[in-house]
C-alpha cells in the first residue's frame, strides 16, 4: 500500500507571482516592439485563469493571433520564466522544505501534478533541489487531454497509490482528487477563489497546516 501526496506547483508551492509580472510584461513588450501588441500587459486577465494550461492562456489573452505566432509567444514566454527563476527571482511558499520533510518522515511519498510545461517545472525542481524530497514531477503536457485529473490518475497508476491527498489552489485540483478518490486540500493562497475551495475537503491558509493534517497516527485527514 502507498501512500502520497501530489502537490500542484503554480500558487501552491512556488509563488508564481514573484515572476510572473516581469515575464509577462517581458512577453508583451516584445510583441509591442514587433508592432503585434498595442495595449498594456494584460496581467489582471492572466490573474484570473492562472492555473489553466498555457494554451488555453494564450487561446484566452491571445485569441486573435495564428496558431503559429501563440507557439512563438509561448516560447518566448516559457524562456523568460525559466530565466528569472534561474536568476533566483522567484520564491518558494513558507514551509515548503519543512513540510516536505515532515511528509517524508510520516512515509509520504510527494509527487508533483502541474499545468505547466516541463522546462519549467524542471528549472524551479533544480534550482529549488526539491527531488530531495519529491519521488517524481509531472507535467500536464504528459497527458493528451491537458486535463489534471488525469493527471493524477496517471501518477496514481504508475506508482501504485492507493491513499492519498491533492493539494492546490485551484477547483482543477480539487476535482482531480475527488475524481481519483483522493482529499482535496484547497490552499487559500494568492490566485485561489473562494467558490472553487468551497469544494475542497479541507482548506489551509499555509503549508505548514499539513503537518497538522498529516501527523502519523494523530493525523486529522483519514482515510
Amino acid at each position: 500500500m502507498t501512500k502520497a501526496i501530489i502537490f500542484d506547483m503554480d500558487g501552491t508551492l512556488f509563488q508564481t507571482a514573484k515572476i510572473l509580472e516581469v515575464s509577462l510584461d517581458d512577453t508583451f513588450g516584445d510583441l509591442r516592439k514587433r508592432g503585434l501588441w498595442n495595449a498594456e500587459t494584460p496581467l489582471q486577465q492572466y490573474r484570473e485563469i492562472m492555473g489553466v494550461p498555457l494554451p488555453e492562456v494564450w487561446e484566452t489573452l491571445l485569441s486573435e493571433f495564428t496558431l503559429e505566432q501563440k507557439a512563438q509567444v509561448d516560447s518566448y514566454f516559457l524562456d523568460s520564466l525559466v530565466t528569472n527563476i534561474k536568476e533566483g527571482k522567484g520564491e518558494l511558499y513558507p514551509y515548503v522544505t519543512e513540510v516536505f520533510t515532515h511528509l517524508k518522515a510520516n512515509q509520504f511519498d510527494i509527487y508533483i501534478a502541474s499545468n505547466g510545461l516541463k522546462k519549467y517545472l524542471d528549472a524551479i525542481v533544480e534550482y529549488y533541489q526539491l527531488d530531495r524530497w519529491v519521488s517524481e514531477t509531472y507535467s500536464i503536457e504528459q497527458i493528451d487531454s491537458l486535463n489534471k485529473t488525469d493527471l493524477v490518475k496517471e501518477i496514481a497508476e504508475n506508482h501504485n497509490i492507493t491513499e492519498g491527498a491533492v493539494v492546490g489552489d485551484r477547483l482543477s485540483d480539487i476535482l482531480a482528487a475527488k475524481a481519483n478518490g483522493f482529499k482535496a486540500i484547497g490552499c487559500h493562497f494568492d490566485f485561489a477563489k473562494e467558490e472553487e475551495l468551497s469544494q475542497a475537503d479541507v482548506v489551509i491558509h499555509d503549508l505548514n497546516e499539513l503537518t497538522f493534517l498529516f501527523n502519523g497516527s494523530k493525523r486529522i485527514v483519514s482515510w
